[in-house]
């Protein structure tokens, strides 16, 4: 996997507010809890609506409390129980401190398409398949072990010298490119992401539906030629805004 020119990236700034929210730990009970009730409730709307999705935020917050929406599908409502079960598997992931394996992301895919799609939850596909609106053709299937294998295994190993937030990235971009799975690739990528920033103590990185053509592109870029940039950038960004809504609440 080669990539092309990369500029040097200053990571800095990020550094430095990871480092200011270092000096609140631990969080107040009452702070933490609330901060991730929010977060729950915003990843979960974005990261389901970025794949058309339709449930507003207060919607998604009212599913989560239990209530149905009238005039959305039964689809709909079982995406967002099924997002907020994934975060939560990701969550007492963490809290166990364990590598990355391929069991634990197949397990995330199956939390994300077990009520919508179970015939394929957990599985990794056996068809080739084409992404809708993207010049980036998937691995054939018979290839999706091998690499996954391989992405596993770099991500514990060489990736961990890179910064915390280039490893994530990475991370997610290597699983939309390998695209394992059927249906549910780009929740899962986002929930790996998280998950691997989460271990290292950063809030989550929430890709809001509003930035989903430039999301789209920035993989789309990276797929096509190599180049990371743009990905990282949106990444960056997207870290810094998070922080800081720690750091307004802690603060």
């Amino acid at each position: 996997m080669t990539h092309g020119p990369q500029k040097r990236r200053d990571f800095s700034e990020i550094d430095q507010l990871k480092k200011k929210l270092d000096s609140y730990r631990p969080f107040p009970p009452a702070v933490a809890a609330k901060l991730r009730e929010y977060y729950v409730v915003e990843w979960t709307h974005n990261s389901t609506a970025i794949e058309g999705n339709t449930l507003s935020l207060r919607e998604t917050q009212m599913v989560l409390e239990g209530i149905t929406v009238g005039g959305k599908t039964l689809r709909e409502h079982l995406e967002i129980i099924d997002h907020k079960d994934a975060i939560e598997y990701i969550e007492d992931y963490i809290h166990e401190k364990i590598p990355l394996t391929e069991t634990f992301i197949r397990n995330i895919h199956h939390m994300v398409l077990k009520s919508t799609f179970p015939g394929e939850a957990g599985k990794y596909r056996e068809k080739n398949i084409i992404i809708t609106g993207s010049k980036h053709k998937p691995p054939e299937a018979i290839e999706v072990p091998a690499l996954m294998r391989e992405m596993v295994d770099k991500y514990n190993a060489d990736w961990q010298a890179e910064h915390p937030l280039k490893a994530a990235a990475m991370l997610h971009w290597r699983t939309t490119f390998i695209h394992p799975f059927i249906d549910g690739n780009g929740r899962v990528a986002r929930l790996l992401m998280n998950f691997s920033l989460m271990q290292k103590g950063y809030p989550p990185v929430i890709f809001k539906k509003e930035d989903r053509l430039r999301y789209l592109e920035a993989l789309e870029e990276a797929s096509k030629e190599g180049k990371l940039d743009s990905f990282l950038e949106l990444t960056l960004q997207s870290a810094m805004d998070s922080i800081e809504i720690y750091l307004r609440c802690l603060g």
